[in-house]
């Protein structure tokens, strides 16, 4: 049974940074990628970035390119969400998820994914 679980998520001004972490278990990722996507009361969750396990490539929607960085530790089979220069509009519930990978383009759809973590807030301050 795959888990996973966020951590990191809290409340800092604008233009400061969180790193958020989400911990990954339960199978091994060699062929999946995982994501993470954010949500707002009454929008649809909305994708961010993702990682391939192997191979590293990634995917970032264009508000958080140059701010966000994705990176995994395939060791302590973790994933991470760099963010820097925060913005109000960033502030949202964060999920960690996986999926099966299949391209670049692919790794931001919602629908790909099938397993999930419980979110972390993310609150920044005007």
């Amino acid at each position: 049974q795959v888990q996973l679980v966020e951590s990191g998520g809290g409340l800092v001004q604008a233009g400061g940074s969180l790193r958020l972490s989400c911990a990954a278990s339960g199978r091994t990722f060699s062929s999946y990628a995982i994501g993470w996507f954010r949500q707002t009361p009454g929008k649809e969750r909305e994708f961010v970035s993702a990682i391939t396990w192997i191979g590293g490539y990634t995917n970032y929607v264009d508000s958080v390119k140059g701010r966000f960085t994705i990176s995994r530790d395939k060791a302590k089979n973790m994933v991470y969400l760099q963010m820097n220069s925060l913005k109000p509009e960033d502030t949202a519930v964060y999920y960690c998820a996986v999926r099966r990978w299949g391209t670049i383009a692919t790794m931001a759809l919602l629908s790909g994914y099938d397993y999930w973590g419980q979110g972390t807030q993310v609150t920044v301050s005007s």
